[in-house]
């Protein structure tokens, strides 16, 4: 794990929410990174601000200030642990890989996205972030929730493969014997961290008794 900065916070991992469903993932994502010590980069969509609003209870401001200052009260996140982005704030270090961070979430990632970030679109910052991820040979973890798949997402998803993406799809599974939706969830956001090597708690590892038979 790498060294705490100055802020005694974890380096920063980037998190997007777009527009597909499955918003409950990209907040449970941003909730467990915040309790494990990391400095959180977020950028939501105008399309995942209506999905957030259709799946939840949850109500978040667009202007970025105002945004961080809502997920932070949220979660409990110490001052300056999570900063927003708008989605043309072309200053943001994401924009650039002398200043993105090494690690990025897309969670959930609509179709669109996987699109535009295959053909190197960059119509927004959440398209030029995941850009850069791939330029710099940075971590990139795309979650698409869509069902079922056509040959074009298909495509896209192992070109994003063959750059060094890792497509890792919202399909919870159930050998943990879940009780909750939260367990559903947790199952996906479990997979993400893994990715990233960052510890949890959210359920234990394949081999430790979950799942088998007595």
């Amino acid at each position: 794990m790498s060294q705490h900065d100055g802020k005694g916070l974890y380096p920063p991992v980037t998190v997007a929410l777009t527009g597909a469903s499955g918003a409950p993932y990209g907040l449970r994502l941003i909730d467990c990174l915040v309790a494990a010590g990391h400095e959180v980069w977020v950028m939501i969509s105008k399309a995942a601000h209506l999905v957030i609003t259709t799946e939840t209870e949850v109500q978040l401001p667009a202007q970025p200030a105002r945004l961080a200052a809502a997920l932070s009260e949220r979660n409990g996140a110490v001052e300056g642990q999570i900063r927003c982005f708008g989605r043309e704030d072309w200053m943001a270090p994401v924009a650039s890989g002398s200043g993105a961070s090494a690690s990025m979430v897309i969670c959930p990632c609509s179709t669109g996205t996987l699109s535009a970030v295959a053909t190197g679109a960059s119509n927004n910052l959440i398209e030029r972030a995941a850009d850069v991820a791939l330029k710099e040979r940075r971590r990139l973890v795309m979650v698409p929730r869509e069902t079922p798949l056509s040959a074009i997402h298909l495509e896209h998803m192992l070109s994003l493969t063959r750059m060094g993406a890792v497509i890792l799809p919202a399909a919870p599974g159930f050998y943990h014997n879940p009780e909750r939706i939260d367990d559903l969830i947790d199952f996906i956001v479990a997979r993400i961290l893994n990715q990233l090597g960052i510890e949890h708690r959210l359920m234990p590892s394949w081999g430790s008794g979950v799942g088998q038979p007595e």
